[in-house]
């Protein structure tokens, strides 16, 4: 067995776990209290300590059928990034980099010193931010369907008409999407996917508009888009550096394909 086997497997669960309704049984539900954000995270499981970082019009709620596969092996942490889901949503702070530094403390508050990571859209951002600040604490690394702002011709991406969320924020696009979180997200469940039939679980759908309907949460989402421009600069450098973990890419053929490899 090669040492990129178990992440491989565990990559091929993800697949099939993103697709999934979320029927599993419960993991523990928890608040970390930390420096300057309140962290909601989701806990099960025993082993190895293993992170699961979750994308835009998500929670740590998407990870719910793969916690149930690998809770049997792993310890599961999968938190609510910064301003998504049970966490709170402070006014500043969503540059992956930071953002990268609340997951950290979390993990340093329940004692791990080295981690396995996944990030997935926004939270492969995020996992990428956290391996380059704290490479010597990071065993595997899984980034899943997405570009990192500031790496390769991540340009191509930010400036395609198409993708008008990225410039999505302030004021006036709140107001539009007040009341109509919903239809707002139907354009990332629907539009993005290869077959919208076989797309995000209408169960799920609900689940996730009510979550970011809470007051701030729609704002604090665009957040994460509002700081590319920083993200770009930030990753610049931390490209400069080639992390030395296994690293495994994975994206489906109909979305950012080769993009990363």
């Amino acid at each position: 067995m090669t040492r990129f086997t178990g992440i491989i497997l565990a990559a091929v669960v993800i697949a099939f776990a993103l697709i999934a309704p979320a029927s599993a049984a419960a993991p523990e539900s928890k608040i970390a209290k930390l420096k300057g954000v309140d962290i909601h995270y989701l806990i099960a499981g025993k082993g190895e300590p293993i992170v699961l970082l979750h994308g835009y019009a998500e929670t740590s709620h998407m990870w719910l059928p793969l916690i149930k596969e690998l809770e049997k092996t792993h310890t599961v942490i999968a938190p609510d990034l910064r301003g998504a889901g049970g966490s709170s949503t402070p006014a500043d702070g969503y540059t992956k980099a930071n953002m990268a530094q609340d997951i950290h403390a979390l993990v340093e508050s329940l004692g791990y010193k080295s981690v396995e990571i996944v990030g997935h859209d926004i939270g492969l951002m995020v996992a990428y931010a956290y391996a380059a600040q704290y490479p010597t604490e990071v065993s595997k690394i899984a980034l899943m369907d997405a570009f990192l702002p500031g790496v390769g011709d991540w340009k191509s991406v930010w400036l395609m008409r198409d993708l008008w969320h990225f410039h999505f924020y302030g004021e006036t696009p709140l107001a539009l999407v007040k009341g109509r979180e919903r239809t707002y997200f139907e354009h990332f469940w629907n539009d993005f996917a290869a077959d919208r039939h076989h797309s995000v679980p209408e169960a799920d759908r609900v689940f996730y508009a009510k979550e970011y309907a809470k007051p701030d949460h729609m704002r604090a989402g665009f957040e994460y888009f509002h700081a590319f421009e920083q993200d770009a600069k930030d990753f610049a450098k931390f490209e400069e550096t080639p992390l030395e973990m296994p690293m495994l890419v994975i994206a489906g053929g109909k979305a950012s394909g080769q993009f990363l490899s």
